[in-house]
């Protein structure tokens, strides 16, 4: 560690150089980076869906339906005009209405009722276009110049591209949040006006090289992409605290900047390791996700670490040195209280909130497990255009929710069948295929390619079933496997079946699989780091209580109050507060480690609290402000879950840590000092601990 410390001290000016300008070269890249925006990209290769939608794109040339326009007020042939115009737009594949289920040379009253209401209704037409991925953005923006404003355009395509519209503004709303937010808490909690900018620098640095080197990947998921760079900053800010802190305490001790530098990188040097390890660990354990979402933002965020890690043990004291006159011109007195008797406060807490806890984690836990979740990761966001416009054709035509179906081609008895026996389910309100609507008795080829290519493809039919549940939801789940069970029931394994609310449950089935995994991974992984860095056989169980306790309480909150999340964020949120919240136990448990080698116990806490007390505050703030910034500022369902739960379950490890983990340190004490290894717990002589007696009377005789 000398040699590494020399050597950053004598580079100094090189090493800042060289990280300039890898940050300016990172920084354009980070603007090529791609972000994907369908979240069903990430079903693993087994998964139905993803093999329907690979046939699906080699079969057929148009895309599924997955754009809903209403315009309302019109006729039936203005109806038809709209939609040519619709169709004439570039990156719209097809557009399906009624004329194309029914013949509109016949008078409407012998049709089917449920069938032309599903497409015109109270002079407003309802027509279905399938819209190609990436393609979005632009058909939406034509659609909005032809309808109006009066109109509506709503569906899964309309929710897209809402997230991908906001999806940059929401991150620089949560930045523009969470950096005046950071300057003020480093403002109050360090010693100089220019120091909160100096750690800005550090962790300023390290996300733009993560975010640059993203380009060596095909793409990055848009979840990725909203909450990396916000976890990173808020994770790993600690790791340039700890460096400046260690040095302002040696140049106590050094006049010498360098000597004191060299003293502050080997102290600090494994402090922030430790720390970095457990949140590194925590993020690595989303990459045994089989729903790839999490190896893609728990990939981004251990590469994060890592940056993070080189830019405070490197770039920032390279950095320090170059610039520590500066520092000290600007040196004010401190602006927050040390917090050195903050035991006093706590302690009058502490037995009511360990009886609190105690009487909680177990119906926490209990019902951490039984909370209703939501799959869906696409939303026309809150307050949108999408989000109104969706709930005006609701309104108009009710819910109308489309799975589509793919069977081997060549029976089409079987076809009709099929169309006859879905048609039959109670939830469903239309079927479009070739042999339900046209028939079987007339040979495709009798049909020109415009209406048989909807339908048909070389080896495979395609059904359209519109039901009337929502996108998800046990209701809707329970649909979609009644629907492959009829379809299995006539073709067994050829059967597949895709659409949002297919793929949905796909996702569910793979993310409930995921759980037991990724969070016996993340236990077990951040086990063996506090068993490493404690070497005690006692100390990880406690650590792990506490903040285990704090996420099952901060996850049973939705069950408690009847409020269903997202199943991805709370599966990321399990891992993100576990590895990030962990560093507080850590601090607080080895100040306590130090003190009790000269202390009996209850000083030491008491001191060990003073001590680590405001460290522990300011990574707090820093996260639950982080977490409910992104709450505030995305209209992406997932992002907000991980939001809320981040923000709240940070206050609770916090609490819980101050709190909880004293009075188990203290009632665990002497089993810790047996159990720890070389723990030289302080001892009082029996002389010292005898009592004082009199001295006897003096003799008679």
């Amino acid at each position: 560690m000398d040699r590494f410390a020399q050597f950053i001290i004598t580079h100094r000016k090189a090493i800042v150089a060289v990280f300039v300008v890898v940050t300016l070269l990172c920084a354009p890249l980070a603007l090529l980076v791609k972000v994907n925006y369908n979240i069903v990209d990430y079903l693993p290769e087994s998964s139905q869906s993803t093999r329907a939608l690979s046939i699906m794109s080699e079969e057929f040339d148009d895309a599924v339906p997955n754009l809903q326009v209403m315009v309302r007020d019109v006729s039936i042939p203005q109806a038809l005009e709209y939609k040519a115009r619709f169709e004439a737009l570039e990156g719209v594949d097809s557009v399906l209405w009624l004329d194309d289920v029914v013949d509109l040379k016949q008078p409407l009253d012998l049709a089917d009722t449920k069938t032309v209401e599903n497409y015109y209704r109270d002079g407003a037409a309802l027509f279905d276009l399938a819209v190609p991925q990436g393609a979005e953005q632009e058909v939406l923006t034509a659609l909005y110049d032809i309808v109006g404003p009066d109109n509506a355009v709503g569906g899964e395509a309309s929710s897209l591209a809402a997230v991908q519209t906001a999806a940059v503004n929401e991150v620089l709303g949560a930045f523009a949040i969470l950096i005046p937010a950071i300057i003020i808490i480093l403002v109050l909690s360090t010693s100089s006006w220019i120091e909160p900018l100096l750690l800005l620098a550090s962790i300023g640095v390290a996300i733009v090289l993560n975010m640059g080197t993203n380009i060596v990947y095909q793409d990055v998921s848009f979840i990725t992409n909203s909450v990396s760079p916000i976890l990173q900053m808020a994770v790993s800010l600690d790791y340039a605290i700890f460096l400046l802190h260690s040095f302002a305490d040696y140049r106590k001790q050094y006049s010498d900047v360098n000597v004191a530098m060299r003293h502050a990188i080997r102290t600090s040097f494994s402090t922030v390791a430790s720390s970095a390890s457990t949140t590194l660990f925590g993020f690595l354990a989303l990459v045994f996700m089989q729903f790839l979402i999490g190896a893609d933002l728990g990939i981004n965020l251990v590469k994060g670490i890592i940056f993070s890690f080189v830019t405070a043990t490197v770039f920032l004291p390279a950095l320090t040195l170059a610039l520590y006159r500066v520092l000290d011109r600007t040196r004010h007195r401190p602006l927050m209280p040390s917090f050195a008797n903050i035991h006093r406060v706590l302690s009058k807490v502490a037995v009511p909130a360990t009886l609190a806890v105690i009487l909680a984690v177990v119906p926490s836990f209990l019902g951490q497990s039984r909370t209703d979740f939501l799959y869906g990761a696409e939303s026309g966001g809150k307050g949108t255009r999408s989000q109104f416009d969706t709930e005006k054709i609701e309104q108009a035509f009710g819910t109308k929710n489309l799975v589509v179906m793919l069977v081997p081609r060549g029976d089409v008895a079987r076809e009709q069948l099929l169309g006859e026996r879905i048609d039959e389910l109670g939830f469903v309100t239309e079927v479009v295929s070739y042999a339900h609507n046209v028939g079987a008795t007339l040979p495709p080829e009798f049909l020109g390619p415009s209406v048989t290519d909807q339908f048909y493809s070389p080896n495979y039919a395609r059904l359209l079933v519109y039901t009337d549940v929502p996108a998800e939801g046990e209701e809707t789940f329970a649909a979609i496997g009644e629907l492959r069970g009829v379809a299995e029931g006539l073709y067994g394994d050829a059967a597949y079946t895709l659409g949002r609310s297919a793929n949905l449950y796909d996702m569910k089935t793979i993310v409930q699989q995921d759980t037991m995994l990724v969070n016996l991974v993340a236990v077990v992984s951040i086990f063996l780091v506090l068993l490493v860095t404690f070497r005690s056989l006692v100390l990880p169980f406690l650590l792990l209580l506490t903040i285990e306790s704090a996420i099952w309480i901060n996850l049973a909150i939705p069950y408690f109050t009847d409020t269903p999340i997202n199943y991805i964020g709370y599966l990321v949120l399990n891992t993100i507060q576990l590895g990030a919240t962990v560093d507080y136990a850590i601090l607080l448990t080895n100040t306590y480690l130090r003190l009790r080698k000269t202390l009996p116990k209850r000083e030491a806490i008491r001191r060990a609290l003073g001590s680590s007390f405001k460290s522990i505050l300011v990574s707090a703030a820093v996260l639950s402000i982080a977490g409910f910034a992104l709450l505030n500022t995305s209209t992406n369902p997932i992002v907000c879950d991980i939001g809320t739960m981040l923000g709240r379950g940070t206050l609770l490890s916090f609490a819980l840590v101050v709190c909880f983990l004293p009075v188990l340190l203290t009632i665990f004490d002497p089993l810790i000092g047996r159990l720890t290894w070389k723990a030289s717990f302080f001892k009082r002589s029996k002389a010292a601990e005898a009592p004082c007696l009199p001295e006897p009377p003096p003799s008679k005789g």
